[in-house]
């Protein structure tokens, strides 16, 4: 596996929303934006930024009198990156934080030092609805949409309650699992499904679907899936399929790597050598990975090898979603073990290019896309009201 850096080279990250400026009013002078929206890219932009908010984004204007001014001439801003489905949970925070929730904090810090500015954190994260009620939204680190424990009980009333306990916490998603593990376990039965989407509509949460197959996929979106969280992967996605996304306007997202974190340390990758990813890399975990042992076993399992065509498989039916011009959302499943935080969102934006969609799709499906998946009308895009969340980069990333 090759490194991503090829693709889109991050110059630093600014997120403004995140940390509070030093004066009322900062403008940012001189660089390219491209503001997510799809609109064309905007020369020798000034952007005006009061408390964390975008003002107005104009070409050749001058800066208010008495504002502070950061000159970013030759650069490239884009607005920052939103992970549709990942995982949050401590396990990536330095070694010297200490506390549950400052862990979690710690997450979503590394997350924002690769540029992600919001992460959906969909299932088995602890802590997670404390440190995202803990947040300040200026505090320089990811914002935070949460799902609680995911739902895979097989009795309906113990699914129903399940689902319920998450509601009642105040998750912003509920979470399911329909998946046989490469058929090697039992799915969560249809009743218990059921269930769980009847309490998302009673208490008004979108319920978010782990799958693999099509034929589960399609009967999800008839019951009322949310989100579908993972890539189709047994065979080609049929015209059936992309009617129902095309209906609902449910987003679909790939997590490609995902798929890649299961094979590719079978030997040593590529992107261990890339600095962008040693800039914050977590080095324990590079080592766990790097072990002969931890290798062979990579290289020599079975589910290792069946997932590599899942992935092939993945990235055909995100190019035939991006042909037929449906919301394709990124998201990555970074966050658990040998899944790196942060660095496998700019991998998965070089694999969508790589799967056939244009690096303007692919930038648009992490950020207007993604906000607009995750039903959040303040962030995604750089427009007057919403939030300064953005990149500064040193090469044009279209």
């Amino acid at each position: 596996m090759t490194s991503p850096r090829v693709y889109l080279t991050l110059c630093f990250v600014l997120s403004v929303a995140a940390c509070a400026p030093r004066t009322p009013t900062t403008v940012f002078t001189g660089a390219t934006v491209w503001d997510g929206t799809g609109a064309p890219a905007l020369s020798n932009a000034t952007i005006t930024v009061q408390e964390g908010r975008v003002v107005a984004i104009e070409q050749n204007a001058r800066p208010l009198r008495g504002a502070e001014v950061v000159a970013l001439d030759g650069k490239y801003v884009i607005p920052g990156l939103i992970n549709v489905h990942g995982h949050v949970s401590g396990r990536w925070a330095a070694e010297s934080v200490t506390g549950d929730i400052e862990r979690v904090r710690g997450d979503l810090l590394l997350f924002a030092q690769y540029g992600v500015t919001t992460v959906n954190s969909l299932g088995d994260d602890a802590n997670v609805i404390a440190a995202r009620d803990a947040a300040t939204g200026m505090d320089g680190r990811a914002r935070l949409f949460a799902a609680g424990p995911v739902i895979d009980q097989a009795d309906p009333a113990e699914a129903r309650a399940a689902a319920m306990a998450n509601a009642d916490a105040g998750v912003d998603w509920l979470k399911l699992r329909v998946d046989d593990n490469l058929g090697s376990t039992r799915k969560m039965p249809w009743e218990a499904v059921q269930a769980v989407m009847d309490v998302g509509k009673e208490r008004g949460l979108p319920v978010a679907t782990h799958l693999f197959y099509l034929e589960d996929a399609k009967r999800l979106l008839d019951m009322g899936s949310g989100l579908i969280a993972h890539s189709v992967r047994d065979r080609d996605v049929d015209e059936a399929f992309l009617s129902q996304l095309r209906d609902t306007g449910v987003c679909y997202v790939p997590t490609l790597t995902r798929e890649v974190s299961t094979f590719v340390y079978a030997e040593r990758p590529d992107f261990f050598d890339d600095p962008f990813f040693t800039a914050h890399a977590s080095q324990s975990e590079v080592a766990r990975v790097s072990e002969a042992s931890f290798m062979e076993r990579q290289a020599a399992s079975p589910a290792a090898a069946a997932y590599r065509v899942a992935l092939t498989q993945a990235m055909a039916n995100v190019a035939a979603l991006s042909d037929a011009g449906l919301p394709v959302a990124m998201g990555t499943d970074a966050g658990p073990a040998a899944r790196f935080p942060g660095y496998f969102e700019h991998m998965e934006l070089w694999m969508m290019v790589d799967a056939g969609m244009t690096p303007e799709q692919a930038l648009r499906s992490a950020t207007g896309v993604a906000a607009s998946c995750l039903g959040a009308d303040d962030i995604g895009t750089l427009e007057a009201g919403r939030w300064a969340d953005f990149l500064v980069l040193g090469e044009d990333p279209l």
